[in-house]
């Protein structure tokens, strides 16, 4: 594992990430005001373990392959993955509240909405290329496999989904609501969200090829 203050660096930031509204928590949101809490919770399971088992194992295999290959690949991909954060973080700044309307949804059943979760969260190309940029920014060789690290910090990723997005189905009439009507809250929170991806980047960028300096 990573060095105990990287792992709290990486903790707080996923914390941050996961509370920003995004596709599958606005996916969650509309199954939930539009068909109950059961619904949108099936919704979040495939989400979370439907794509998570395909999204880490391709993370895994795909990268440790390419390490193995050649292993400078893990210092470009920390570079490569810091500066896609501090775009992604401007990005953030610029766009805040643009993309975070409830859109109404089909009646479906319980497999469905698994299905449907799963599909959301495939087809969202950002999610599997955030995984790729962020969880090796975490990564130290000198700590231990790689693949075990990615798979370690891949499955926090993932699981974590089970606290904000489960939340999230679990109070999704009210918390729909509540966002509907104050739209600024989005804004704010994305755009707090971004300033800290892009200082997370600018460290990560500077802190050279050993990791276990990313926490000091």
């Amino acid at each position: 594992m990573p060095t105990v203050d990287t792992f709290l660096t990486f903790l707080f930031a996923l914390f941050l990430l996961e509370i920003s509204p995004g596709p599958d928590m606005m996916l969650t949101i509309a199954r939930g005001i539009g068909q109950g809490r059961r619904i949108a919770f099936l919704t979040v399971v495939g989400n979370v373990f439907v794509a998570g088992i395909i999204q880490v194992s391709f993370l895994v295999l795909g990268l440790v392959s390419v390490v193995h290959a050649w292993p400078m690949a893990l210092d470009l991909l920390r570079w490569f993955g810091a500066g896609y954060l501090i775009w992604l973080g401007i990005k953030m700044l610029l766009t805040a509240g643009s993309d975070t309307k409830i859109k109404k949804t089909v009646k479906i059943t319980g497999r469905e909405a698994v299905k449907q979760g799963a599909i959301n969260s495939l087809t969202n190309p950002k999610s599997l290329l955030f995984m790729f940029a962020f969880l090796p920014q975490f990564v130290n060789p000198e700590a231990g496999p790689i693949w075990s690290q990615l798979l370690i910090l891949g499955t926090i990723q993932k699981l974590a989904g089970i606290l904000s997005l489960g939340s999230v189905a679990m109070a999704s009439g009210v918390f729909g609501e509540w966002l509907g009507k104050h739209p600024g809250f989005i804004k704010w929170q994305e755009r707090f969200t971004g300033i800290v991806m892009i200082g997370l980047g600018i460290k990560m960028l500077f802190s050279g090829s050993s990791i276990s300096g990313a926490g000091k």
